[in-house]
């Protein structure tokens, strides 16, 4: 995805359809969730008030899939979140979850990328490989830095 192409316009109208400008044609909130997983940039705009509704859109397709029999929050993630709003510190929160999700993309890239390969290694190395990835991405993620070996000591 390039960061020129512009965004795909869908207009949500009055009676709560929406239309993506692009195809010409009325889609479906699976399709706009579609749109999400092919990293497809969108824009969710309500026709009558011309705002951006995007933020909404993406809510009600979390709400869709939360309410299917595999949520992906707990009920007891759902309460923290709620009182993250009125702790004050939902920025930082904000920020660790982002960099939380971040982490755990990289992470599944690079288990995929092993287990492609694993076949070619020994798959004990793998797992300790992976390990030290892991402990070093935390570390960083937390701000402490790598750790060092005893042989740079």
């Amino acid at each position: 995805m390039s960061e020129e192409t512009e965004p795909r316009i869908i207009k949500k109208y009055p009676n709560r359809r929406l239309y993506d400008t692009e195809k010409s044609k009325y889609v479906t909130l699976q399709e706009i969730r579609d749109l999400v997983l092919e990293e497809i940039p969108f824009v969710v705009i309500d026709k009558k008030s011309e705002k951006d509704i995007t933020r909404s859109i993406l809510l009600q397709i979390i709400f869709e899939q939360e309410s299917e029999t595999n949520p992906l929050f707990s009920d007891d993630n759902l309460e923290r979140f709620i009182r993250f709003y009125n702790a004050g510190t939902h920025l930082g929160f904000s920020d660790f979850i982002g960099q939380g999700m971040n982490f755990f993309q990289q992470q599944q890239r690079e288990f995929g990328k092993a287990v492609e390969g694993m076949t070619r290694h020994n798959p004990m190395a793998f797992w300790t490989d992976m390990t030290q990835k892991n402990i070093d991405s935390w570390r960083q993620m937390m701000g402490l830095g790598p750790e060092k070996d005893d042989s740079e000591k």
